[in-house]
Parts: structure tokens; sequence; C-alpha cells
């Protein structure tokens, strides 16, 4: 049978003040059998009270001498424990991350090495999550610099024909925008972590958002002959309407990026239950099931090759993620390498917010 954590405390405390209500009776009792076996040696006999006032003096003097003994054989593994996690302290100030307590203790002491191990672990993954961060943003801003860099010193050449002058134009002027591109993406994606980014939630026709925006990319998805197909109910959604539109945007743009010529693309949006579910599925390349785990990291990309090919960063899809957290939603991703990938994106329904006329 378990103790409840709270009468188990209570219990020990009791076990205690017993304890040591024993352990001064034991000092005084040996006081008084000191005093009994000296006083006939000496050839002393005192009255009672000289011997009460003695046997106190004596119960105390040994009553504190042992606990000073006591104190001096404890004292020393206590102050080890604790020199131990100040130094692990001040490893950890320094970014020293890869600290680890290997010490068995128990109560608030055990809790104390326990947390600071997992402090240590935490700070760690933080720590080498930035430096992924600085590797990723380095990477992805040197490739379009050096390509820009590049083609600025071949224009210098005097041998170029106008057609060749005016492709490397174009190609300086695409990287340009990829640089730009990426450099709003890191501050959007910044200011969504931090929670900085303004919120205007509102009621509107969530169709009506995702006719829209089909239509805006009709040029991309006509230019590789895929068929759109969308089926679209009536639904209304409480939500920051231009950062929904990010998210369709982006998980659109993915799935034309991705799909063959001669693909398809279906978007589905409709009420199921309680909830506004928006499916976005392709006849694409696919994700493998492991990297399906990552596709929603910062400079993730699952097939970095076909990814350069095209464009992109590795961040859409981690705003994607950020936009639909804040606003209390989920987002699933079902695939299989080879035969397309599906996007489910799933938010309650708001009914505070009045329903539109």
């Amino acid at each position: 049978m378990s103790v409840h954590p709270h009468r188990k405390v209570i219990w020990l405390r009791v076990l205690g003040v017993i304890g040591f209500v024993i352990y001064i009776n034991l000092c005084w009792s040996a006081a008084y059998w000191i005093t009994q076996g000296l006083y006939p040696k000496i050839g002393i006999e005192p009255s009672e009270f000289v011997r009460g006032l003695v046997n106190s003096f004596l119960g105390f003097l040994i009553f504190f001498c042992s606990m000073f003994l006591l104190s001096r054989l404890v004292r020393p593994r206590h102050v080890e424990l604790f020199q131990l996690l100040i130094d692990a302290l001040k490893r950890i100030a320094k970014g020293d991350f890869s600290v680890k307590l290997d010490i068995k203790t128990e109560h608030q002491w055990g809790q104390l090495v326990e947390n600071i191990n997992h402090m240590a672990e935490q700070l760690n993954e933080m720590e080498q999550m930035r430096q992924e961060f600085i590797s990723n943003v380095s990477h992805e801003i040197q490739s379009p610099l050096t390509s820009i860099s590049g083609f600025a010193r071949a224009l210098r050449s005097e041998h170029l024909t106008r057609e060749e002058q005016l492709h490397y134009l174009d190609i300086i002027e695409t990287e340009s925008k990829r640089l730009s591109k990426l450099s709003d993406n890191l501050l959007k994606l910044t200011s969504l972590e931090a929670r900085q980014h303004p919120m205007e939630r509102k009621r509107y026709r969530l169709d009506d958002q995702l006719r829209s925006i089909i239509l805006a990319c009709e040029p991309q998805w006509l230019e590789k002959g895929i068929e759109l197909d969308a089926e679209l109910e009536k639904v209304e959604l409480v939500a920051d309407e231009d950062m929904m539109s990010q998210v369709w945007t982006n998980l659109l743009g993915n799935s034309i990026k991705f799909t063959p010529p001669g693909g398809t693309i279906s978007v589905r949006a409709q009420r199921i239950g309680g909830e506004v579910v928006v499916q976005i599925s392709d006849t694409g390349i696919g994700i493998s099931r492991e990297d399906q785990e990552r596709i929603f990291e910062r400079f993730f990309k699952a097939d970095r090759s076909r990814n350069r090919a095209v464009g992109g960063s590795g961040l859409g899809l981690s705003i994607v993620k950020k936009i639909v957290d804040l606003h209390q939603g989920k987002i699933a991703v079902q695939s299989r390498p080879g035969e397309g990938t599906t996007f489910i994106i799933t938010f309650a329904e708001d009914k505070k917010v009045p329903s539109l006329p």
C-alpha cells in the first residue's frame, strides 16, 4: 500500500521530534549516571538543587558536544555536494552545457541535481540548434552571393554578346530576389516565434480565400500542365486572414513545385463536426517517412537537389506550422515517395464570433 507523500513527510517529522526527545533524555541520563558515580569518588554530597543544576549543565554539554562531532562527520559530504553544484552552475554560466552530475542523493538535493542535469541538456540542445541555424543561414546566403559575385565579374568582359549579358543580368536579379525572400522569411519567422506579429482575428469566408489563391497561382500550374481539382464547401473561419493566406500560398506553391508536368493537385475545404478541415493533395515526388518528422524544421529540405533546382530556403513549412499553431490549429502530413503528398489542416470552430450575414 502506497503512502501519500504529504503524510509521509508528516510522519518523518513526528519521528524526528520523537527521536530528538529520546536523544535529549539519553544525554540527561548519561549526565545523571556520570555524576552519581563521580560524587562518592571525590567525597562530595551536594544538595538536590545543586545535583539538578550540575546534571542540566552536563546534559547540555554532552548534547552540544555530540551534535558538534556529528556535524563534523556529516558536514564535509554536504559541503562537497554543494561545491559540486556551484562548479556545475559556473560551467553552465560560461557556456559549457556538457555538464552531467552523477550524484546519488535523496529528497531536495536529488531533485536539485536532476533539475540541473535537465537544464544543461535543454541548453545544450538549444545551443546545437543555434549553431545549426547560423550554419544554415550562412549556407543559404553564401550560394546566391557567390552567383551574384561571379556573374557580376563576368559582365566586365567586353567579349560578351547582348544575349549573354541579359542572361547574366537575369541570373543576378533572380538571386537577388532569392536573398530578399530569405531575409523576409527569416524576419517573419522570428516575429512569429517571438509572438510579436500582430494578429487580427475575424470571421471570413475560407472557401473564397482558397479560390482566390488558386486563381492567383493559375499561371504556375497551367504552365506545367497540372490539373487542379477544387471542392470548396461554404466554410467560415475565425483567423487572421493575411496570415492564413501565407499558409495556403506556401502549401499550394510547394505542391506545384514538386508535382511533375501532367500531375494533379486537389484542394478540399469542409466542415466536419465542430472542425474546419482543409486538405491539399498532390501527385508529386512524395516525402519519406523519416523526412516527414522533420519537414517543419527551419531550413530542412527533404530533397536538397530538387529543392535547389526550384528555389526555396526550407523556411516555408516552418512559417506554415508556426501560423497554424498560433491559431490553435493542427497540421499533419500523409505521404509516400513517388505517390504524392497530402497536408491536412484542422481548426476548431470559434462560435464566440458572430457568423457572417
